[in-house]
């Protein structure tokens, strides 16, 4: 044995003198086609000669006729094959006795180890293996190969993978190499299980002609292809060009795959799986893109390679990347090298398609010091251009991932190939965006003046031809705008921005070193783009039509929000406004992405100088008549689907831009006052035009095409027009947007669509004779959707105080209340303006006010002014109160707003009159305190006029209806033991329409106490009627926060709202028997022994006979609070008695009585039987403030007696 360090060539040549199984003969032995195999030559058909016999004698499973007329047909072939007796005797041995010998002789050398001498098979050989086996018949030469096998199979399981060169007369001798591929051939045929075929091909590695050895076993065993490449591959090097056994095994499995060519890119599928043999893969492409002789195409070198590189396994990508770097490592670089066999197809490939006039010719390795030629430049041919991309793309990976290191020629080739001028196609537009990319990438390709100068020439024609190739090629996204986009990433020394944008335009992670740039930075700074010309082009340079996300790539927009950002415009004092404008105009979905920011940066530009020192260096904002020629068709109403110019998207867009300025103008008001600018704020009639409502719902249904603008609006909503944002209206919307819509769309006719606003108005001025036909077509209209009905509201609110005259049907009341709820689902604010001046009181004589949107939202309190009629008309005082609900969320936002505004105007003169350091705060606390006074002001107004309303009209009381009656009312329904008369006469008040105003007020302040709980403390602070206390209490949830500061109430100095407080507590308690309402109504019986010490004798009477009362509520909800209040009522009546001494023989047997209840509880059933204290009709005829306060007394003391008895 010999270990050889000698080159490839040596492997490449040892088989080169001998026959290979050529793939023609390899097709017909593995589909058995006999006719092919006769027409084989007899040295062909030579070397198939062990399967063709083993075929012919042995007994075959296929029975068929036709198989045994194949079979009569390779006997006939065989028959004048001389070689053929030689294999017959080789077949006539016992296989079986061979097999147990090799055993033995597998357990001795296991036994005595592998170098011992010992052998069963051959014994005692008297000459060298050659002679041996020239002399030996049949069985012996058997015996002789197998036990040289076996031999190298056992050392090749012994060397841990270490490969090792064996020396072998019988694989060597080329008289006997036939005769010994024979009895090679047979003993795997008959013996697998001692010799598989896999472990057989990986011995005949370690000998010479061990290739050929192992075409001939596997071609005459044809179906072991797969298995015996696969096998190699697996055990294989996993850098195959590094060792001798590497090249070895990559020949062999070459060879293979030469003689069976349809499998080789199978093989080649098994060579990346496994991730070992690299040169084996590159070789078998080679190999196969030879046969192909594919020109105008990329080949399939380029895409294997690529694959290779570009692919998503990092796995492949390391292991081939660790293949190119290592093979430019060794300093031989041959044509036996496969790598560099690669890098001269790849580079003959690359030249096929360069445009130049003259020929080149690829360096040799005598000629390395010939002069790189310079072409001139020409045309790309458009059949080329994809494959120049794909080369283009290949170098750049080998470059960048693989750390391939170009040669003067590739880099002469490549920058040629990469200034070419390609046809204007998207495939040019593609090409151009590549090689540009790779100049920023690898600008060492340009190391020369001239090299420099070429490309410097080749980016002038790139920015020349920009504006051509874009319209001619159709496609948006341009090279032109990545010119400019790595122009203004330059100029603000962005170097890693270029890195990002480079790594996405060529589609691979590569790392560029930002000093590598600092060259392009000067060329491109300094010759070709100058900030000055980068911003004058940037205007000039076409919107993109329908812009939207589908839109790849680098588009005008990134340039202008670089340049936005970078603040060139204003820097150079060029106007950007009407291209941002006119991009707006030219957006589609899905939204693109740079929008959103775009539009806020533009913002910024707006409102913040480039510098301090030239505050006036701004961009203009948007004006006004071009954001309304936006909303065309939208504005007006009519027909709001089929006349608008402007997509939704551009409206939306122009939508939030608004909303955005003028929130950034207040948010920044402090810093433009300081520099003393004062931009133009967007007027009130402006966003009055703006149909916010219609467009949020618009941008609800395109969420996922709009991205994140939905939620953006959303935002700037709730923060600048809370009163666009009630959650009551997001609910209506959805039952209005839901199934039942749906529903109602099916059951739409074409009657329902006929009717026009004109009939609407004419059914409605026949209101007070005939309701039927308006009746007909309100119901009809409902069928419609939110955005249909916009042309009826002016008739609908217009007529709407022809509403409030008696005898019209509450059908059209509520159809009315219901169209209005649709319709302000999509234009909510010019709704309630509208509303407001239908439903103003007609005063004859008197011209009515046209109210506007601003005067709404500074004064609220005009929804209440109202036509008196709207109070007691519950679908339109359901309306009064959502629009009075809005109008003071809208008035917060207004004053918020205002006070942002003007807060710096001030700033100045208070300093000045105060003049006091560390004191410049206190002017802004005042106004916010002043606002908030305002704000609370306005709500409590609101609430005590409704509560106003809640009251019955005298002309209601005339009627019997009682204010306190609705409280009493429903617990007469509860309790059991009220008279059957009394339900009766409840439930007529409960289905009055002062009842359901009631409750529809009741739900307003609800919602307004959860919002803001100091409403509910001023409010009550303020006081109101004691009469609705029993409605409030039991009607508004939220009533029970009273409890909070209700001691706060009672200890307040006023006797009135002491009296208040105390009335409220006990209605309190019975609604919420709670151990909180426990505690207070016991300060509060304290505080009442306490003022019962300290009033006058006016006072006690005034305080007295309204709190008594209150008394038994305590008594009812909190029995233990017995004996304290019976305590107290003995107290005052015993005080009253001592103040009235000429009447004590009227006062005295009150307080007797009243001390025997005390003191003998049982004796309340003789006060009880007297039916003038049942029904309180003692004498109260003396006027004296005791003497009545003592029958209160008495009274309440009896009603509590009942109450407990009841009770029990």
């Amino acid at each position: 044995m010999k270990v050889l360090g000698a080159g490839s060539t040596v492997i490449m040549t040892e088989c080169t003198s001998l026959q290979f199984v050529s793939p023609f003969a390899f097709e017909a032995m593995q589909k058995v086609d006999v006719v092919r195999l006769a027409s084989l030559s007899d040295p062909e058909l030579r070397l198939l000669l062990p399967c063709l016999v083993r075929m012919a004698l042995c007994a075959p499973a296929d029975q068929s006729q036709s198989w045994a007329q194949d079979k009569k047909l390779i006997l006939r072939l065989l028959s004048g094959v001389e070689a053929v007796n030689s294999i017959v005797a080789l077949l006539s041995v016992d296989f079986h006795a061979l097999e147990q010998d090799a055993s033995k002789e597998q357990q001795l050398r296991h036994k005595l180890g592998g170098g011992s001498g010992e052998s069963i098979l051959v014994s005692q050989l008297q000459h060298g293996l050659t002679l041996e086996f020239e002399h030996s018949d049949s069985p012996r030469r058997l015996r002789l190969v197998l036990s040289e096998l076996l031999a190298i199979m056992n050392k090749v399981s012994e060397s841990n993978g270490e490969f090792f060169f064996k020396s072998s007369e019988l694989f060597e001798s080329p008289v006997y190499l036939e005769e010994a591929a024979d009895v090679l051939c047979i003993l795997q045929a008959e013996l697998p299980s001692l010799l598989p075929i896999v472990d057989v091909a990986e011995a005949l590695l370690h000998v010479r002609n061990g290739a050929w050895f192992l075409c001939l076993l596997v071609a005459n065993v044809p179906d072991s292809f797969n298995e015996v490449c696969r096998g190699l591959i697996k055990n294989g090097e996993r850098q195959d060009e590094e060792s001798l056994g590497g090249r070895r095994r990559t020949d062999a499995l070459r060879f293979l795959c030469k003689m069976n060519p349809s499998q080789a890119l199978k093989v080649r599928g098994m060579v990346v799986e496994e991730c070992h043999l690299p040169g084996l893969g590159v070789a078998l492409t080679l190999d196969h893109t030879k046969n192909e002789a594919c020109e105008d195409g990329v080949s399939d070198l380029v895409c294997f390679v690529s694959g290779l590189l570009l692919g998503t396994n990092a796995k492949v990508r390391t292991w081939f990347g660790t293949f190119i770097r290592n093979g430019q490592q060794r300093k031989r670089e041959t044509s036996s090298s496969v790598l560099w066999q690669m890098r001269r197809q790849l580079l003959l490939e690359l030249m096929g398609i360069l445009p130049t006039v003259r020929s080149t010719r690829i360096v040799e390795e005598a000629d390395v010091d010939m002069e790189p030629n310079v072409s001139v430049y020409s045309r790309l041919k458009e059949e080329h251009v994809v494959k120049a991309s794909a080369l283009l793309r290949l170098y750049c990976a080998l470059m960048g991932i693989a750390g391939l290191k170009p040669t003067e020629e590739e880099a002469e080739q490549l920058l040629q190939l990469m200034t070419s001028r390609p046809p204007a196609t998207p495939a040019g537009v593609r090409f151009v965006s590549l090689s540009f990319c790779m100049l920023l990438a690898f600008s060492t390709l340009v190391s020369t003046p001239e090299q420099e100068q070429l490309m410097v020439v080749w980016l002038s024609w790139m920015i020349k031809e920009e504006a051509y190739f874009e319209s001619t090629s159709g496609v948006s996204a341009s090279f032109g705008e990545m010119l400019l986009l790595v122009a203004m990433y330059f100029h603000s020394n962005q170097l890693s921005a270029i890195i990002d944008l480079v790594c996405s335009t060529l589609g691979m992670k590569i790392v560029i070193k930002p000093s590598s740039l600092s060259r392009m930075k000067t060329i491109f700074t300094q010759e070709i783009f100058t900030e000055q010309v980068v911003t004058a082009h940037a205007v000039r340079v076409p919107v993109t039509s329908n812009l939207s996300a589908n839109i790849t790539g680098f588009l005008p927009i990134h340039c202008i929000y670089q340049l936005l950002r970078s603040r060139s415009f204003t820097k150079h004092k060029v106007s950007i406004k009407d291209w941002i404008y006119r991009q707006l105009c030219e957006t589609s979905t899905p939204l693109h992405p740079q929008l959103l920011p775009l539009i806020d940066v533009y913002i910024n530009s707006i409102l913040t100088p480039a510098s301090k020192s030239n505050p006036q260096a701004t961009n203009q904002p948007v004006t006004e008549q071009e954001i309304l020629n936006i909303f065309q068709g939208v504005i007006g109403g009519d027909n709001i689907r089929f006349n608008q110019r402007f997509s939704i998207t551009a409206q939306l867009l122009v939508l939030y831009y608004i909303l955005s300025y003028e929130e950034a103008l207040l948010a920044n008001t402090k810093t433009l006052a300081a520099m003393q600018r004062k931009p133009k704020s967007y007027s009130s009639s402006l966003m009055d035009q703006i149909p916010i409502k219609f467009l949020i719902r618009q941008a609800q249904g395109l969420q996922q095409e709009l991205g994140g603008l939905h939620s953006a609006l959303l935002r700037l909503l709730a923060t600048n027009y809370p009163h666009l944002c009630i959650v009551d209206d997001w609910i209506c919307e959805e039952e209005i947007t839901g199934t039942d819509a749906l529903l109602r769309r099916m059951l739409l006719t074409n009657n329902a669509k006929n009717h026009s606003p004109k009939q609407l108005q004419e059914a409605f001025s026949a209101v007070p004779v005939n309701h039927t036909q308006v009746m007909q077509i309100i119901e009809h209209l409902t069928l419609l959707s939110a955005s249909e009905l916009i042309p009826y509201a002016e008739v609908l609110t217009s007529n709407m105080n022809q509403l409030l005259n008696s005898g019209v049907p509450r059908r059209i009341l509520q159809t009315v209340n219901k169209l209005w709820m649709v319709l302000n689902t999509v234009m909510p604010r010019r709704l309630w303006v509208m509303t407001v001046n239908a439903l103003q009181p007609s005063i004859k004589f008197v011209r009515q006010q046209k109210y506007t949107q601003n005067d709404l939202m500074i004064d609220p309190l005009i929804v209440l002014r109202c036509d008196q009629r709207v109070h007691r008309c519950p679908p339109l005082m359901d309306i009064t109160l959502h629009m009075l609900n809005g109008y003071l969320l809208a008035s917060k936002a207004y004053l918020s707003a205002h006070l942002k505004e003007t807060a710096e105007q001030d700033r100045p003169s208070q300093n000045n009159t105060i003049g006091l350091v560390g004191q410049t705060d206190a002017p802004e606390v005042t106004r916010e305190e002043l606002k908030n006074a305002l704000l609370a002001a306005q709500d409590s107004a609101a609430v005590q006029i409704l509560l106003e309303i809640c009251l019955p009209t005298e002309e209601e009381k005339a009627n019997g209806v009682n204010p306190d009656s609705l409280l009493r009312n429903v617990q007469s329904v509860i309790t059991t033991s009220a008279p059957n008369k009394g339900i009766e006469e409840g439930e007529d008040n409960l289905l009055c329409n002062l009842r359901e105003v009631q409750c529809l007020i009741c739900c307003l302040l609800h919602q307004m106490y959860i919002a803001d709980p100091n409403i509910a403390k001023l409010v009550h602070f303020q006081g109101y009627p004691c009469e609705l206390l029993p409605l409030t209490v039991a009607g508004i949830p939220s009533m029970h926060i009273c409890l909070d500061f209700i001691p706060e109430l009672i200890a307040q100095p006023e006797l009135e709202k002491q009296i208040f407080a105390i009335q409220l507590l006990s209605h309190l308690c019975i609604q919420y028997a709670l151990p909180k309402s426990l505690s207070v109504a016991r300060l509060a019986v304290n505080v009442m022994g306490t003022l019962l010490t300290v009033l006058t004798q006016a006072k006690r009477y005034a305080f007295f006979m309204p709190t008594l009362p209150s008394l038994v509520s305590f008594c009812r909800a909190f029995p233990p609070l017995y004996e304290d209040i019976m305590s107290l009522l003995i107290q005052i009546g015993q005080v009253c008695a001592s103040d009235v001494a000429t009447q004590t023989r009227d006062i005295d047997p009150i307080i007797t009585r009243l001390q025997q209840i005390k003191e003998k509880p049982g004796g309340w059933s003789q006060i009880c039987k007297d039916s003038s204290y049942k029904n309180g009709s003692r004498d109260t005829g003396s006027m004296d403030p005791d003497v009545q306060l003592c029958h209160c007394i008495e009274r309440t003391v009896i009603e509590i007696i009942n109450m407990s008895v009841s009770g029990i």
